[in-house]
């Protein structure tokens, strides 16, 4: 017999809360790791590695139980891409500190820690929202929010990027490391700002 659930069911708000945790955990991951001493980088990439293998099967268990439920408390289509788009926030933080590992980046840009900072609240912000959805009250705050601490984060990116290539960095090859990773922030900035999107979408549906 397959799984089966009603609009009252928490399983659904229950499993896109913990993918949402992991956005959180995978932040402060990041924000260690940035700021840790170049040998301790690549022990904390790989934590926040876990963490995004631990990102993706919360995705695959969302799509279990869509695939395997009649009744759920919004469209199926959008749990499904609203769990897709948890996901690649997660994937975008992995990739950063992945990047800054293999590329093996001594010293960051100044700013990096406070574009860091932004995405970190993103994450918190996310999370607090996705509780909200059993009853859709209160998240129009939570994407206004969200879509304000993004235009923040364009414009730390526009710094970092004019900084960069205001001879910050003089060497070419270590002038496209920093710009991959300064890129890679800005995508996880994004990938917030892409959920925010989809929560509002679910909540003018439901309205």
């Amino acid at each position: 017999m397959g799984f089966r659930v009603t609009p009252q069911d928490n399983t659904f708000f229950d499993l896109l809360a913990r993918s949402a945790a992991h956005s959180v955990e995978g932040a402060e991951q990041l924000t260690e790791l940035l700021a840790a001493p170049h040998a301790e980088r690549a022990a904390i990439a790989k934590r926040l590695g876990d963490i995004e293998h631990g990102a993706d099967e919360a995705t695959h268990e969302v799509i279990r139980k869509v695939n395997s439920s009649f009744i759920t408390p919004f469209d199926h289509v959008d749990i499904v891409e609203l769990a897709a788009a948890l996901d690649d926030c997660v994937d975008a933080m992995d990739a950063v500190g992945g990047m800054v590992v293999l590329y093996n980046i001594g010293d960051l840009l100044p700013g990096v820690s406070e574009q860091v900072a932004v995405i970190s609240r993103m994450a918190e912000l996310t999370a607090a929202a996705m509780p909200r959805l059993r009853s859709m009250k209160g998240l129009d705050e939570y994407w206004i929010e969200i879509n304000r601490l993004e235009n923040q984060a364009d414009t730390i990116y526009r710094r970092l990027v004019a900084s960069l290539f205001n001879g910050a960095v003089t060497d070419a090859i270590e002038v496209l490391k920093h710009k991959d990773v300064i890129a890679g922030l800005e995508t996880a900035a994004d990938a917030f700002e892409r959920v925010a999107h989809r929560v509002e979408t679910i909540a003018v549906k439901e309205s």
